[in-house]
């Protein structure tokens, strides 16, 4: 059983407006899907999508050969799975705890150019 949902984050410098954003996404998710918590183990990939700055674009909007492949910058890792599952965990209607979590996949990389920022999480179910 996995699920995968995408909470767009609007002012990836703004750790209440990440907060905010992640909330209001599963929010929607509980409304739109009828979900029982998770009572066992579970696996989750989180995939952070950073929106490119305009200094990484040209004027027609295409990534100069100049920019960074890699988003290798802040925020760290650690700290942005921290943060989106403590909102998970306080939402309370997807497991009772994030300590259930036993395998945990992060990854962070650019946006394709034009695309806002965002995280695509799945969880999956006693994997």
């Amino acid at each position: 059983m996995g699920a995968k949902f995408v909470a767009r984050m609007y002012d990836s410098d703004a750790a209440d407006a990440w907060k905010a954003a992640v909330d209001a996404q599963l929010v929607e998710i509980s409304r739109t899907h009828s979900l029982e918590p998770f009572t066992g183990r579970c696996s989750m990939i989180l995939q952070f999508y950073f929106q490119r700055p305009k200094s990484h674009l040209r004027t027609s909007g295409a990534v100069k050969d100049s920019a960074p492949g890699p988003h290798t910058s802040k925020p760290d890792l650690d700290n942005l799975a921290k943060l989106v599952l403590d909102r998970i965990t306080r939402n309370g209607r997807f497991w009772g705890d994030d300590a259930q979590v036993d395998m945990l996949a992060i990854g962070k990389e650019w946006a394709k150019a034009g695309e806002a920022g965002g995280v695509l999480v799945t969880i999956r179910q006693g994997t």
